[in-house]
């Protein structure tokens, strides 16, 4: 007799009853998915013969809300909602304007395009809806009176107010810098922008219009926080920070921001201009106060006598336009420094007393000279000068030796002659030596006077020719 393996026959027992289970659990999945597929099949369908004369979950057409509705209803619900229909005005300072249905003859169009949306939204796309907003806009939709529209906007108090101007962000200058002014807002009406705003909320149905936020309002171009006039700002306070000494020897002169706030212009687009014709006066300010040319000055002669002596080429002077340009730039590059203007000419000295203590003194009323040098007289005698019978009179005032150059051929009309010392201080009117004469001083001048330069004997000359450079002060006076 064989032996049987019980536990054997039972494991493959167990296996087969585990097998089987696992099948009619998946027969069980495969039912329920069948089941559910088939209701998602027939739920889609039912749904996509609804919508084929329904409108899609969150449908608004013209601002009426037709979620889910008839297409046969529309026109009801439309004109329902046209009924109560008004527009209000959303104005700057809170107050609120209505334009109703009944102020402009606002109806419903019979002859409109809705149906458009019937094909728009397909019924077999209905799934979609869910999930997105399905905002439309038949522009046919809604008619009105445009004479009456016309009229209602004119009434509006926003239009008929007292007009507040619109005004950018200034600029203001104090205790060393700017600071900004904010912007006026204004309540100034685009009326084209306006109009054509509430036509548009009109045919659109939109019962709500803020002014501000459609930019009906003619607003500031710039503001605080435009980077614009962050920049303007930032600019100006350059320019003021510039600090300029003017050295004049002993004196100065201080240029800052408290003056040059007043040169700034912010024109309308902030653009900031450094005026030049204000720059230009402030120079020629500097000249006045400083320029020594040609000015009348007190002259303590060698006789004791105190002569003003007027005009004349020598003393300082300011050079404008060359001096104009680099403040300019110094105001540009916001620069602090000492300085001294630029020159066209200079004195010898800065000081009250610019002519010093070495110069020539021509004394015409005397016709005699004196040459100091150091405040040491090196020489001196008589003179001839200039006829002035004849109108050749020797100039007046405080001139300087241009040059010096010594055996010169000096001529004019109805004269040539050759001296051994050229002097000139005032174009072809200078010092030199006369051989041809035996005597000087006295009258001679009145009768036998020069061209308008100034004769001395050789010596005379010599000694001042050696000793005489140029730029030093030739001073030419009548007591």
């Amino acid at each position: 007799m064989k032996n049987i393996n019980i536990k054997s026959i039972s494991m493959n027992s167990i296996s087969i009853k585990n097998i089987s289970i696992k099948k009619l659990f998946k027969s069980e999945i495969i039912e329920k998915i069948i089941i559910l597929t088939a209701s998602l099949i027939l739920i889609y369908l039912l749904g996509s013969l609804y919508f084929a004369n329904h409108f899609y979950f969150n449908t608004v057409i013209n601002g009426v809300n037709l979620s889910l509705k008839a297409h046969k209803d529309a026109e009801h619900i439309i004109k329902s909602y046209i009924k109560s229909y008004e527009l209000q005005l959303i104005e700057k300072d809170g107050q609120i304007e209505i334009i109703t249905r009944q102020n402009i003859g606002m109806q419903y169009n019979q002859n409109n395009s809705i149906k458009n949306i019937y094909n728009i939204q397909n019924s077999f796309k209905w799934i979609s809806s869910f999930f997105k907003s399905q905002k439309y806009y038949v522009n046919d939709l809604y008619v009105y009176n445009k004479d009456y529209l016309r009229d209602k906007i004119n009434e509006l108090d926003c239009l008929n107010r007292d007009i507040i101007e619109p005004k950018n962000v200034e600029f203001r200058y104090s205790n060393g810098y700017y600071e900004m002014i904010k912007e006026i807002n204004g309540n100034k009406i685009i009326k084209d922008k306006l109009l054509a705003a509430i036509k548009i909320n009109i045919v659109k149905g939109i019962k709500r219009l803020d002014l501000d936020d459609k930019l009906c309002y003619e607003n500031p171009k710039y503001t605080l926080k435009t980077d614009k006039s962050l920049k303007t700002m930032k600019l100006l306070n350059k320019y003021v920070s510039t600090k300029i000494i003017y050295k004049f020897g002993s004196e100065i002169e201080l240029l800052d921001g408290n003056i040059i706030n007043e040169w700034l212009i912010v024109d309308e687009n902030l653009e900031v201009v450094i005026s030049k014709t204000a720059v230009v006066k402030y120079v020629k300010g500097l000249r006045k106060k400083y320029d020594t040319v040609g000015i009348t000055r007190k002259f303590k002669t060698s006789t004791g006598k105190i002569v003003e002596v007027k005009g004349g080429l020598y003393g300082w002077k300011i050079n404008q336009d060359a001096e104009t340009k680099a403040l300019l730039e110094n105001i540009n590059r916001g620069e602090v420094i000492e300085k001294e203007p630029i020159y066209a000419q200079k004195a010898l000295y800065r000081d009250k007393n610019d002519i010093g203590n070495t110069y020539v003194e021509i004394n015409i009323t005397r016709q005699y000279l004196w040459f100091y040098k150091e405040g040491k007289l090196i020489t001196q005698g008589f003179v001839v000068t200039g006829n002035p019978n004849k109108g050749n009179a020797t100039v007046v005032g405080t001139y300087m030796l241009n040059y010096k150059r010594k055996g010169e051929t000096l001529s004019g009309r109805g004269y040539e002659v050759k001296v051994s010392y050229w002097m000139p201080f005032y174009g072809n009117i200078g010092l030199h030596d006369a051989s041809w004469r035996s005597s000087f001083g006295g009258e001679i001048y009145k009768r036998r006077g020069t061209h308008g330069c100034v004769n001395a004997p050789l010596y005379l000359a010599k000694i001042v020719f050696e000793n005489i450079e140029e730029g030093i002060p030739i001073i030419s006076y009548e007591e």
